[in-house]
């Protein structure tokens, strides 16, 4: 199959590879169908971090992680042609990501050889900036900082990034920087529910707890039906709120009596 010729666009063509990489999850070969696809359109970075995320996503939604197909060996061979070799990384480092296994990414990344790490793309610097972050290493920062400079207003890597903060809980400002990344380029709209929530999370750091009620209730009301994993996740962040509230209003329920 020629995908640069068979689409009608570039965009279809990647939607066309996603759906063949997700149609049979159970299948172990279909990260290499994927791979060959994507060099086969000769993939960028952003192009790249689009299909991948979301194909492990759903792989994992399915019950079949990347993590079960890949191995740090494959994500990290050498001698693959440079789309390949992006291809299995940023599948195999976003399933870590998607499993909170900030400490694995981050010391995958950190044994490739020190020319693969010196010209790693920018979604998989974002990627390495989330373990760093989600461990609350504040050198995450400054990585954090380099990447935005060079991915612009890329969602899919604002996204890793707002993850990484919204995981770590003792980075210097972390809470007013998550805010910041959540309301800004692209999503200063206000129509993209994981980011709205992440911004809850931050304004619920901040005190800013009606605020954040109205963000969540927002991301809430933007949700995809049938998406059960982000809505719980979603209402366990209001009623995390709602509770912060009750107690910030009324400080005497913390110890069950009112005040000596």
């Amino acid at each position: 199959m020629n995908l640069r010729t068979r689409a009608p666009g570039r965009a279809l063509a990647l939607l066309e590879a996603q759906a063949r990489a997700t149609a049979w999850p159970a299948d172990p070969s279909w990260p290499v169908r994927l791979a060959e696809d994507l060099r086969e359109l000769g993939a960028d970075w952003r192009e790249s971090a689009q299909v991948c995320a979301d194909t492990a996503w759903a792989a994992r939604a399915a019950g079949h992680s990347v993590l079960g197909l890949l191995g740090p060996e494959q994500a990290g061979a050498a001698g693959l042609d440079p789309v390949t070799a992006r291809t299995y990384r940023h599948l195999y480092l976003s399933a870590l990501r998607y499993d909170f296994r900030t400490r694995a990414l981050q010391e995958f990344v950190e044994q490739l050889p020190s020319a693969v790490r010196s010209s790693l793309d920018c979604y998989s610097r974002a990627l390495y900036a989330f373990a760093l972050l989600g461990q609350s290493h504040q050198v995450g920062l400054a990585l954090m900082d380099e990447v935005l400079a060079a991915a612009g207003d890329h969602a899919k890597t604002r996204h890793v990034l707002l993850h990484g903060l919204w995981l770590g809980q003792d980075l210097d400002r972390g809470a007013e920087r998550l805010l910041a990344l959540s309301s800004g380029p692209p999503f200063e709209t206000g129509n993209d529910p994981i980011a709205l929530f992440r911004m809850a999370g931050a304004l619920r750091r901040l005190g800013r707890y009606d605020e954040g009620l109205t963000a969540i209730d927002r991301a809430l009301d933007l949700l995809p039906p049938g998406d059960i994993t982000v809505h719980a996740d979603l209402v366990r962040e209001r009623s995390l709120i709602a509770a912060a509230r009750e107690l910030h209003q009324h400080p005497q329920a913390r110890t069950g009596g009112t005040a000596a």
